[in-house]
């Protein structure tokens, strides 16, 4: 039976529910479905990879989160959403610290046959929101995963239990095209044996995974996995053997992916769904073997500055974890930050700009752009070496007038 959450919500509250694959859908289609009979509250989410909150028309409802990433950009288009430009490490710990406080959790959870309850999908702000909340509210489902890493604390009390009547939300791979194929046959050649991925979500991330069956002992210690790490370590080419740290194990804070994933998670000791504080520290970071960060943008300037958040104004993105891995790949020892975009937007717009309008990570921080036409090293590049780098990485139709635009500015 759905929870009635009349009475249960009070003007003003900050409710929080799990992200992306670990938003409890039972309880979150309850609450939208009742939204237009509660008091005001605040509704905080992260990626969004479910229907439930595109029909959220009750006008008594404010959503927050810290960036737009899947379906949060229809909120974000309603002028529903509002963003915390916040790194996801700083964004987590604010929740620990009792910066952002939250009134109500709604949480899935696991619960293995001893009765453990184990977050399942997720290890992100979640436990450290039920710490201090005034109510949580558990969702257990018996078709999430029950994952190391994710035990539920024994001093964080569950309020209220209810039976899940909806799997997991499940998040396929998209299909592969020729852009991001040879995007990844240049990222792919900055990868050696030994080397530790960090990735996202996505076309580009998917394409340079697959591409690397053939390179040995990598490991994996990164903010998500998806299917095609069960791929890359049925295949042999995930061991991680030579990370420095974790040996022999998959480091992860999320998954997110399909029942094959979750099928391949469930009571597997091989993977670690562990607290960003973990997998996103710098101090921890330092410590692994050749990190490769692999991440993606909106723009990048011609001076290396990178844009992951905004266009023409509008939040469509989010700083989430770039900086907090760019950082800590460059911090490891062989390791690399590697930026992966195509070189030209959906309209044609070149996505190599002469400036960006936001800056995600900064100009000091970049080390390796690449698109479809190629690798621009940055990393200890002067202002012009890197100019004329990046140019050379543009779309050829675009590249006479970034030189232009360049002269422009110089003049």
């Amino acid at each position: 039976m759905n929870p009635d959450f009349r009475g249960l919500i009070r003007e003003g509250d900050l409710v929080v529910c799990g992200q992306a694959t670990a938003e409890p859908l039972t309880l979150t289609e309850a609450l939208m479905a009742q939204a237009g009979e509660l008091p005001a509250f605040r509704m905080m989410v992260g990626p969004i990879f479910s229907d439930t909150f595109s029909a959220a028309r009750a006008p008594n409802v404010s959503f927050q989160s810290y960036g737009v990433i899947g379906n949060a950009r229809r909120l974000a288009r309603a002028g529903r959403l509002d963003v915390i430009p916040s790194n996801y490490s700083a964004f987590c710990t604010d929740f620990a610290s009792r910066r952002h406080k939250a009134d109500v959790v709604l949480v899935q959870l696991a619960e293995s046959g001893d009765g453990r309850l184990s977050a399942s999908l997720s290890n992100d702000y979640v436990i450290d929101a039920a710490r201090g909340a005034r109510l949580v509210i558990a969702e257990i489902n018996p078709d999430a995963p029950f994952t190391f890493g994710t035990e539920w604390p024994d001093d964080i009390p569950i309020h209220m239990r209810v039976a899940a009547r909806r799997a997991p939300v499940e998040l396929a791979s998209p299909p592969l095209d020729d852009i991001s194929r040879r995007i990844a046959a240049h990222a792919a050649s900055l990868i050696p044996d030994g080397s530790t991925l960090q990735f996202g979500v996505g076309r580009i991330p998917d394409a340079i995974l697959s591409s690397l069956s053939h390179v040995r002992d990598l490991g994996t210690h990164s903010g998500l996995i998806n299917d095609a790490v069960v791929d890359l370590i049925e295949r042999g080419a995930v061991t991680n053997a030579k990370k420095g740290i974790d040996a022999g194990i998959t480091v992860t804070n999320q998954v997110i992916g399909t029942g094959r994933l979750y099928g391949f998670v469930h009571e597997n000791k091989a993977v670690s769904v562990r607290p960003t504080s973990y997998t996103h520290g710098q101090g921890v970071l330092a410590r692994i073997n050749r990190l490769v960060a692999i991440n993606s943008a909106l723009q990048v300037g011609l001076d290396g500055s990178v844009n992951s958040e905004t266009l023409n104004g509008i939040a469509i993105g989010a700083i989430g974890g770039q900086l907090d891995f760019v950082r800590g790949a460059n911090a490891s020892a062989g390791g690399r930050a590697v930026i992966a975009l195509p070189a030209t937007a959906s309209d044609g717009t070149s996505r190599i700009v002469a400036r960006v309008e936001t800056v995600t990570t900064p100009r000091a921080d970049v080390d390796a752009i690449v698109t479809e036409w190629g690798i621009a090293e940055l990393r200890g590049c002067g202002l012009a070496a890197r100019a004329r780098r990046m140019i050379a990485i543009a779309a050829p139709e675009h590249r006479d007038a970034l030189s232009a635009q360049l002269r422009d500015a110089a003049s």
